[in-house]
């Protein structure tokens, strides 16, 4: 297994580095990372979990209702100025909210952070990975979705103590910084990218020619399906269930009886059970295809959920973060390579745009309704077997929703 990824970075070793560096550059706008700086932002504006998971959720609905036409623009547009200006706007998102001095502000604030460091950026990375390597795509995928246990693993720890050090406001300006350094590095990493884009449309004119290549629905085309729809619930619960987690480490602390560095300090485990998953899918998902190896991705999730309310033991941490782990390793490849699987590489951008932005909206939801769940003094085990019980449904509509043929035929 090893050796097929050794083999396959040395001969792609600049485009799955890009891949990579860009996932790892969606950090400041992933909730991993934001959720760090949630007691400040609640203690300066005077927000409860309630409040503070609605601001989220506002801010990140504008981004997932603007990305369905931005996301669309990677088909359209050169890969090295759409990649470009994504970075430029989250350097922009990084001053922003460091300089936020109202609530209205900081919903603004949260849109920039999501629509181009969750949305965009993250979005150029996986696309590309999937559009530009039909035959490998499962392991170019997992290499650069790395890049997001990367960051999972190291920055919010070092956001911590950055922002007690520091302070939050200059933690993300110097966030800022280091983006702005790293626009450089990816266009180099870019070099050659025009002739890559011309083989690739190449190889799509001739199979289509020849009648042999894999039929490419329009986004159009993809929502007339009854399968989407089916899928919809698998769309939904990892980006809702996980996001809700992330956003409240400081609650898990509390209701467990545990500090909130233990929990943020212990995401090495989730980063690592993750990249080990990652890695093993992206095999599995080019040997057996990401249909037969998706469909059972939100099981270890909700045991994960469900370890999580056995008892206090400070140690059931580990756990659960590396069943989640396991959980969003498959995630990050399998669901990428699934889209491509199901409907082709050709319009891959304006699908991906969409599936992203459904994504997007439920990373919204999460937070606000776990946090008005809490602010209502639902008990947080009970907030667990919730979140269980709809990764068991939307577990059988995947199977169910994978069973039934697609409307288009080569």
């Amino acid at each position: 297994m090893l050796i097929d990824y050794w083999h396959f970075a040395r001969t792609n070793p600049r485009f799955l580095s890009f891949g990579f560096l860009l996932a790892f550059l969606s950090s400041p706008g992933q909730t991993y990372f934001i959720g760090v700086f949630g007691p400040e932002i609640q203690a300066l504006f005077d927000l409860d979990n309630g409040a503070w998971g609605r601001i989220y959720m506002t801010g990140t609905l504008l981004s997932a209702v603007v990305i369905t036409w931005t996301g669309t623009l990677i088909d359209r547009m050169d890969l090295r100025l759409f990649t470009t200006l994504s970075l430029l706007g989250l350097v922009f998102a990084c001053f922003a909210i460091g300089s936020v001095s109202s609530p209205v502000m900081l919903v603004f604030a949260i849109f920039m952070l999501r629509q181009f460091g969750q949305g965009l950026i993250s979005h150029a990375s996986i696309t590309s990975m999937a559009r530009y390597h039909a035959a490998d795509r499962g392991k170019a995928i997992a290499l650069a979705a790395i890049g997001f246990s990367l960051g999972e693993a190291i920055l919010p720890l070092l956001a911590v103590f950055s922002i007690q050090a520091w302070g939050w406001r200059e933690t993300y300006f110097g966030t800022a910084g280091f983006v702005s350094l790293s626009i450089l590095v990816v266009l180099w990493l870019l070099k050659g990218h025009k002739l890559r884009h011309a083989r690739m449309l190449e190889s799509l004119s001739h199979s289509t020619a020849q009648g042999t290549g894999q039929v490419s629905y329009t986004r159009r085309q993809m929502l007339g399906e009854a399968r989407f729809y089916l899928m919809l619930p698998a769309m939904i619960a990892p980006s809702m269930i996980m996001t809700a987690m992330f956003f409240f480490p400081a609650e898990i602390a509390k209701a467990k009886g545990w500090s909130n560095l233990w929990v943020t300090g212990n995401y090495w485990a989730y980063s690592i059970a993750t990249v080990l998953t990652i890695i093993l899918s992206g095999v599995l998902v080019d040997r057996f295809s990401a249909r037969r190896v998706v469909p059972p991705f939100l099981l270890p999730l909700a045991a994960g959920l469900v370890v999580l309310t056995l008892s206090d033991d400070r140690f059931l941490v580990w756990p659960y973060m590396l069943l989640m782990g396991v959980s969003s390793g498959i995630y990050f490849t399998g669901l990428s390579a699934l889209w491509a699987e199901l409907y082709g590489p050709k319009y891959l951008g304006a699908i991906k745009s969409l599936t992203n932005a459904v994504m997007v909206f439920s990373s919204a939801l999460g937070p606000a309704l776990v946090g008005s769940l809490l602010t209502r003094g639902m008990p947080f085990e009970q907030i667990c077997f919730l979140l269980a019980g709809g990764c068991l449904f939307a577990t059988v509509m995947i199977f169910y929703a994978l069973r039934t043929p697609g409307s288009l035929r080569a």
